[in-house]
This record gives structure tokens, C-alpha cells and sequence, in this order.
């Protein structure tokens, strides 16, 4: 069966895959969505503290504007930093390596949780504020370096599978973060610094442990011209010690990409051999964010108070909701490889269209009808398991698959930017869009969702069990090249995107 596996270019699950992967998930994307949910429980005694604080230094308390302006900053200051994070994702994994850019990151979260463990202490809110932008730093770039760094390690039969690690930590993250909230925890007067500075415990651990972990062997290869030690990692994480075929096909994307050499944003966004992928890219992650996730989310405690659920138990009903976000990226993992990339977008935007028609028409009727509230939580319900199945983990498992080497930082820089501002803008307007719509402003997420799956159907081919070179065959047909790169002579008569299926 092994030797069987190596000729058909397959792999299995080897302990230092399985530990590579798991500590690159548990150390950074785990913190991106523990930070994601840390600050929501305790904001009451956060917003105190603040007061109580400018209160010692001015013996004047804080107007209602200026505390509502230090805390929308306090929140803000996590997706603009993941923004100034993805920014920097090219530069880094370029000039350090994927494993090198994970290990500097942790600076961006040993260092706030310090901060913020210490704020109360040191009677500073400030801290928080420049804690939460560098956590967010932290966040953005472990949202695309750990899906590349994966993506890299894997063999084509193990992609999907270990592509969507990373999303099953940050709803782990979100989990632990919701269940240390509980106020009979950590979200208490003095437990609440410790709760944020938890963040710095994963960044500790993957100190220590990431530095036994290979290199991305294609980084080796393809970008530090290291063949040898690009061989020696590909044995490493294979188990055997025959890997040629491996090299050869990574040494035909070194190949394919030696004329183009490192693509940078301002270029990825001129090549007419990458627009399809570009695109597809763009409305995914964009799709991803602004398709009302935050917005559930929002909304939700509201819903289960409607539905009955009584003030002091509304935290752990919230906390059951993130335990089902859980277990259905759990379940993804599993069945990625099984059903394929496309099928799991357009079922998991699918679901979450249905459940914002039906969540608009059960909050607009739920006064006058006395179980429409019930109705309310089962979309809420199925809007998460949607989003957990394919419009949260599938995008940044799709830019590595669809992107070569020399573009791949790009896009993902790319990608990651139109993630964090997507979540910034829902952020922000979300609150008015909600004032002046009220029950009706989950129609315009029902149409976000939509399109994006009308955009999936019609562009975004099947990658499942291809190479990148297969993968990036089939979009040179789309954007009517000869081969990858737009110097090659244009295909004549091609049909359009969408009969290529």
C-alpha cells in the first residue's frame, strides 16, 4: 500500500506532519480567534475600568462619547491591525520562510498579552488599545501564512484535510475564548486581565516547538534554490525516502515561473494569466466577511432574549453556539477531501442564503406570532453550520491551491486585505444598517450570499486531489493563455469560464 502511495504521488499522515500541523494551527490561528472573542464578555468591566481610570487621573469622568469613542477603538483596533498584518505577509514569508514569519508573529502576541495582563496593574487603557493592534497583526498574519505554510507541507491527497486545521482552531479559539468569558470564571473584576492575557500561552508553546518543524520544502526549492534541503524536508514529512516524483513536480512549477519571477501585488493585478484567479479570490474572501457572519453573531444574544432565554443564561447559550461551530469544521475536515472544495462553497453559502430569508421573515413576524423567536434560533443555528462547512475554511485553502509560488504571497496579501476590511466595514456599519433596517438588514446578506454562490457555480473549478500546476492549467483555459504566465501566445477560440466544466 506504501509503495502504492508513493507512486501515485500520495502521502499519509506522518507525526511530524500531524505535529507541524497542529502546532502551526494551536499557536496562531487558535489566538486569532480566542482574540476575536476575548473582549466581548467582559466589555462592561473593561468600559469601568476605563472610566475608573480616567477618573484617578483627572478626578472628571469620562463623557458617554469619549468612552463609547475609546471602546469602538478598543474593538477597531483587532481588524486594523489584521489589515497592517496581512500587508505585511509578502515581505515576510519571502525574505524569512513560512516557518520564520510564524515565529516572528509571535512577538505580535507574547508581547500584548503582556500588555494587556498588566493593564489593570499599571492603570493604562492605552496598553489595551496598542495590545489590540498588535494581537491584530498577530491575526492577520497568521490568517494567510499558516494556510500557505500547510498547504505547502501537504501532499495533494491531504490538502483539504489539513487546509482547514487552521479555520477548526480559530472556532476552538473562539470556544475557549467564549467559555473563560463566563462570568463565573474569568470575566469578573479581577479575572478580566487575565482572560486577555491568555493569548501569549499558544505563542509560548509554538516557540518551542515549531523551530523541530520543516520548512515548506516548495520555498526551499522554488524560492531559496536549495534542492537538497528541500529534499531532506519533503523526507522528513513523507516518511520514505523516495519523494522524486515530488520534486520533479515541484520542480516543474520552478520552471514554469522562472521567466515571471516574483509577482507582486501591482503586477498579480496586471497579469491576464491570473485574473480569473484574482477575481474568484476576491469575491470569496469578500463573500466570506460580508455575507453577515459578525452580523449572526451580533444579533444573536437579542434573539436568544426574545426566544425566552433568560439574561444570565443567554452567555452559555452563546457558548453552545460556538461549541456547534466546532464540530461542524471538525466535520469538514473530514469530508473535504470526500466532496470536494466547490461542493462544500456552494452548499455552505447556500445555507446561509436560506437562513437570512428565513431569519428576516421570523424576526419581522416574531411579536405576532408566538413561536417565531424558535424559528429565529434554528436559523441563527443553521446560518453557523453553513458558514462552518464551506464560507469559513474553504477561501484561504483555495489561494493556496489556485496560486503558484511566485504569485501565492500576493494573493494571499491580496486576499487577507479584502478579509480584514470586509470585517472592519461590517463592524462599523452593521450597528447603523441594523438602526435603520432593523429586521430587514439580513436581505442585503441573503443577496451577498447569493451572488457569491452564482459566482462559485459559474467560475470556481474543483481542485480537489490536483496539482497546483493541474489546478493552474485549468484557469490558463479560463483566462484564454497558452500556459500560465500571460507572455505565452493566447489560446485561439476558447470557450468561456463557464462551459469549461
Amino acid at each position: 500500500m506504501e509503495q502504492q502511495n508513493k507512486l501515485k504521488g500520495e502521502g499519509r499522515l506522518t507525526p511530524l506532519l500531524a505535529l507541524a500541523t497542529l502546532i502551526a494551527a494551536f499557536g496562531s490561528s487558535f489566538q486569532y480567534g480566542y482574540n476575536v472573542a476575548a473582549i466581548n464578555s467582559p466589555a462592561q468591566l473593561m468600559k469601568e475600568f476605563y472610566n475608573e481610570t480616567h477618573y484617578d487621573r483627572t478626578s472628571d469622568y469620562l463623557s458617554d462619547f469619549s468612552l463609547t469613542l475609546l471602546w469602538s477603538l478598543s474593538v477597531s483596533m483587532f481588524p486594523f491591525g489584521g489589515f497592517i498584518g496581512s500587508l505585511m505577509v509578502g515581505f515576510l514569508v519571502n525574505q524569512l520562510g513560512r516557518k520564520g514569519t510564524l515565529l516572528l508573529n509571535n512577538v505580535f502576541s507574547i508581547v500584548p498579552a503582556i500588555l494587556m495582563g498588566s493593564s489593570e496593574a499599571a492603570r493604562s487603557f492605552e496598553m489595551i488599545i496598542l495590545s489590540r493592534l498588535l494581537v491584530g497583526i498577530c491575526a492577520g498574519l497568521s490568517s494567510n501564512v499558516v494556510p500557505m505554510y500547510l498547504g505547502e507541507l501537504a501532499p495533494k491527497n491531504l490538502r483539504g484535510a489539513l487546509g482547514v486545521v487552521p479555520q477548526l482552531f480559530i472556532t476552538v479559539g473562539i470556544l475557549v475564548a467564549q467559555i473563560f468569558g463566563l462570568r463565573n470564571v474569568l470575566a469578573t473584576k479581577e479575572g478580566w486581565p487575565i482572560l486577555l492575557g491568555v493569548t501569549g500561552i499558544p505563542a509560548g508553546l509554538q516557540l518551542l516547538v515549531l523551530p523541530f518543524c520543516p520548512e515548506s520544502p516548495r520555498y526551499l526549492l522554488v524560492q531559496k534554490k536549495d534542492p537538497e534541503a528541500a529534499r531532506k524536508a519533503l523526507k522528513r514529512l513523507r516518511g520514505w525516502d523516495s519523494v522524486d516524483a515530488e520534486m520533479e513536480e515541484i520542480q516543474q512549477e520552478a520552471e514554469a515561473e522562472k521567466a515571471a519571477g516574483f509577482i507582486s501585488v501591482v503586477k498579480l493585478f496586471k497579469m491576464r494569466s491570473l485574473r480569473w484567479q484574482l477575481i474568484s479570490i476576491i469575491v470569496l474572501m469578500g463573500g466570506q466577511q460580508l455575507s453577515g457572519v459578525n452580523a449572526i453573531y451580533y444579533y444573536a444574544d437579542q434573539i436568544y432574549r426574545s426566544a425566552g432565554v433568560g439574561e444570565n443564561d443567554v452567555q452559555y447559550v452563546t457558548a453552545g453556539t460556538g461549541a456547534v461551530n466546532v464540530v461542524i469544521t471538525m466535520v469538514a475536515v473530514f469530508v473535504v477531501e470526500l466532496l470536494g472544495r466547490r461542493v462544500l462553497l456552494l452548499l455552505g453559502f447556500s445555507v446561509c442564503f436560506s437562513a437570512c430569508c428565513v431569519l428576516t421573515a421570523a424576526l419581522v413576524l416574531q411579536n405576532t406570532v408566538t413561536w417565531m423567536p424558535y424559528l429565529s434560533i434554528t436559523c441563527v443555528i443553521l446560518y453557523v453550520v453553513g458558514h462552518a462547512l464551506g464560507p469559513s475554511p474553504i477561501p484561504s485553502l483555495l489561494i493556496t491551491e489556485i496560486f503558484l509560488q511566485s504569485s501565492r504571497s500576493s494573493a494571499f496579501m491580496v486576499g487577507g486585505s479584502v478579509h480584514w476590511l470586509s470585517n472592519f466595514a461590517v463592524g462599523l456599519l452593521f450597528p447603523f444598517i441594523q438602526e435603520g433596517l432593523e429586521a430587514y438588514s439580513f436581505i442585503i446578506f441573503a443577496v451577498i450570499c447569493l451572488l457569491t454562490t452564482i459566482y462559485i457555480s459559474l467560475v470556481v473549478p474543483e481542485t480537489k486531489g490536483k496539482t497546483f500546476m493541474e489546478i493552474n492549467q485549468s484557469f490558463a483555459k479560463m483566462n484564454k493563455v497558452s500556459e500560465v504566465h500571460p507572455e505565452k501566445e493566447e489560446l485561439k477560440e476558447l470557450p468561456p469560464p463557464i462551459l469549461e466544466r
